[in-house]
C-alpha cells in the first residue's frame, strides 16, 4: 500500500490576517518569549521595555536583585509606566505619579491617604512570569505553561557542554532584520537546510560541511528542533578555529525553541542567536545577536557577524520575501515535503514537525 504523502500547510495559514490575530492573543501568548538580556540591566533599578504579542511590558531589577517582569501600565488610569530603558529607584507613573515599588507593589500617590478605606497594600502592578536561561531572560504571558526545562528538556545542559562559559557571555552587537513575510515563513526557512547548498555558497563551503547537516525534532517531545553538523575543514573555513580549545570545538549545533528563538553554537563554540517578532501577518522582525565574554571587542566575531549578513541574511531575506509573495498566488497549490527516511541535509522531516506545532498554534 502507497504512504500518503505528506503537504505543506495550506497558504492560509501564512496569509490569513484572522490566523495571526488567533496566534497573537493564543500560541504567543503562551509560549517563551525572548525579552533580553541580564547583561542589560545589571543594576538595582535598571529596567528596558518591550512588546510581546503585541502587550507592552518592562523587566526591572529589584532591591533582592530579582529580575521581574510587568505589564507596562499603571493600574490607576492605565497610562504607560516607562519608556526605552534607563534606572528607577521608585517606578512613578508620569500621568497622576503613582509610585510603584521595584516588587511592583504601590507606594504611594497624590492624596492618597484622604480616600476612605484606600488599601495601598491591595493595588501591584500585574506581574509577568520570567526566567533566566543561562544569562536570556524569556517571559510568558501564561501563568500555567510548563517551565522552560520542561519545554526544552536538556537544551539548557547541552548548551554548557558547547559554551562552558555562556553566563559569562553578553551581547557584541545584536542587529535588527526586517523581513516582509510571515513569521512563520521566516522560521520554517531556518528550520531546514534543503536550501543551503544551493543559496547559501559561503555557509555551506567556509562554515560547515552540508553532507553532514540533519535536524532532529526532540526525542522526549519537547519542543526542540537540534540543528547538528561539522565544520569544514580548516583550510576552507573562512575564519580561524581552535580545534584543540574544546571537544565541541569542530561541531555546528543549533537549538531551536518553539516558537520564536534559537541558539546557535558556530565551529569554534561562538554563540549567537536568532530572535523573531512578529508584528503582523505580513511582517517581522529579526533579531541577529552575537556574543563575546562580558561583551568585549573580537575582530573575528565582528567579520563574522559582518559575513553572516552579507550571505546567510541577505540570501535569506530574499528567499523568504519571494516565498511570501508566492503564498498569495492563486496558482499555489500545497506541494508534497520531501521526508527522507534516512533524514539528513536534504530531507525536510524537521519542516513537518514544524508544521504540526504552527498548525496546532493556528487553531487553539
Amino acid at each position: 500500500m502507497t504512504t500518503p504523502l505528506t503537504r505543506s500547510l495550506a497558504a492560509h495559514y501564512y496569509t490569513d490576517p484572522a490566523v495571526f490575530e488567533q496566534e497573537r492573543n493564543g500560541l504567543l501568548s503562551r509560549t517563551w518569549q525572548f525579552a533580553g538580556h541580564v547583561s542589560q540591566i545589571p543594576n538595582i533599578g535598571d529596567y528596558f521595555a518591550f512588546e510581546i504579542a503585541g502587550q507592552n511590558l518592562f523587566c526591572i531589577r529589584g532591591r533582592d536583585q530579582v529580575i521581574r517582569t510587568f505589564y507596562n501600565v499603571c493600574q490607576h488610569r492605565a497610562h504607560e509606566l516607562v519608556n526605552g530603558s534607563g534606572n528607577k529607584k521608585v517606578v512613578v507613573c508620569p500621568y497622576h505619579s503613582w509610585a510603584y515599588e521595584l516588587t511592583g507593589q504601590l507606594r504611594a500617590g497624590p492624596n492618597l491617604k484622604k480616600v476612605p478605606g484606600f488599601d495601598k497594600s491591595e493595588i501591584c502592578l500585574t506581574e509577568v512570569r520570567t526566567e533566566d536561561f543561562l544569562g536570556f531572560i524569556f517571559v510568558n504571558l501564561d501563568d500555567n505553561t510548563p517551565s522552560m526545562d520542561e519545554w526544552f528538556p536538556g537544551v539548557r545542559d547541552e548548551i554548557r557542554e558547547f559554551v562552558p562559559h555562556v553566563t559569562d557571555l553578553a551581547p557584541l552587537e545584536w542587529v535588527e532584520i526586517p523581513e516582509h513575510c510571515n513569521w512563520k515563513v521566516s522560521i520554517e526557512n531556518y528550520s531546514e537546510c534543503y536550501h543551503c547548498p544551493t543559496n547559501h555558497p559561503t555557509f555551506a563551503t567556509g562554515v560547515i560541511k552540508p553532507e553532514t547537516y540533519d535536524i532532529q525534532p526532540d526525542a522526549n517531545g519537547g519542543y526542540v528542533l537540534r540543528h547538528v553538523t561539522e565544520c569544514q575543514s580548516l583550510e576552507k573555513m573562512t575564519y580561524p578555529i581552535d580545534l584543540e580549545s574544546n571537544p565541541r570545538a569542530g561541531d555546528y549545533q543549533s537549538w531551536f525553541l518553539w516558537p520564536t528563538f534559537s541558539f546557535q553554537c558556530y565551529p569554534g563554540n561562538i554563540l549567537n542567536t536568532y530572535h523573531w517578532r512578529p508584528h503582523s501577518v505580513d511582517s517581522c522582525t529579526v533579531w541577529r545577536g552575537w556574543y563575546t565574554e562580558q561583551g568585549h571587542e573580537s575582530d573575528v566575531i565582528r567579520d563574522l557577524a559582518i559575513q553572516d549578513r552579507q550571505t546567510t541574511v541577505a540570501e535569506d531575506i530574499t528567499l523568504v520575501e519571494s516565498v511570501h509573495r508566492g503564498l498569495q498566488s492563486k496558482g499555489y497549490k500545497p506541494g508534497p515535503l520531501v521526508l527522507d527516511p534516512a533524514c539528513g541535509v536534504l530531507s525536510e522531516h524537521s519542516i513537518a514537525k514544524l508544521q504540526e506545532w504552527m498548525k496546532e498554534g493556528a487553531e487553539h
